[in-house]
């Protein structure tokens, strides 16, 4: 009897697993885009083609890093990161798929990594970046599966868009060893073409489990 008025109120205060992964996404996704824009506007002449994580730090072998931004930059990472954990762990509590919640769980400990180990960190930033990208267009992609018409194929959009510009920088880059069709972007610009699909899709996918409601009460 408790557990089941338990359930009830959970659901009552919209407080189910699926809710509170919701939340959190639309959280990590909220801080992710306000963290990362406010960092720009206080880094010193940024412009959107440098790289992201320069607003953490620059790469060696001779390092830049200006302040606050690099202390809002990383802890907006690994905020991110824990949020998208929590949501992974929930979805896990709810549904138990584990293909799914595996992979956002990964997606979660690889951008709570990028904020461990800032730009000057090497080889493991760029091990974390690499695996925040590739992980989060997996993730975005196996989210269709878990959705309904015509969110799943904004998802599958979404991720697929990520990860085709993610490959597409190593196929011209080691490959075919010529520029990138949108290299006139600058590594920066190539870069939000792989990074704000995810941060887009993060906030959407949030938002879709909390459209979902609680939920319903048996009539039994």
């Amino acid at each position: 009897m408790d557990d089941a008025r338990s359930g009830t109120e959970a659901g009552r205060f919209g407080l189910g697993a699926r809710s509170l992964a919701g939340s959190s996404m639309v959280l990590a996704g909220t801080v992710a885009f306000m963290g990362i824009t406010t960092a720009e506007v206080l880094y010193p002449n940024y412009s959107v083609r440098q790289d992201i994580s320069d607003l953490g730090s620059t790469q060696p072998p001779n390092p830049v890093i200006h302040e606050p931004s690099a202390t809002i930059f990383n802890s907006t990472m690994l905020l991110t990161g824990a949020l998208v954990l929590v949501a992974a762990y929930f979805l896990h509590r709810s549904d138990g798929r584990r293909e799914f919640t595996v992979s956002l769980a990964v997606f979660g400990a690889a951008v709570f990594g990028v904020g461990v180990f800032p730009g000057n960190v090497t080889p493991w930033h760029g091990l974390a970046a690499l695996l925040t990208f590739a992980s989060g267009g997996v993730t975005a992609v196996l989210s269709s599966r878990v959705v309904t018409r015509p969110f799943s194929l904004l998802c599958g959009a979404l991720g697929a868009v990520s990860l085709l510009v993610l490959c597409s920088v190593f196929f011209y880059g080691l490959a075919l060893r010529q520029p990138h069709p949108l290299a006139f972007l600058g590594s920066g610009g190539v870069e939000r073409w792989v990074a704000y699909p995810l941060l887009l899709w993060v906030p959407a996918f949030g938002g879709y489990l909390l459209g979902e409601g609680p939920p319903t009460a048996s009539a039994d």
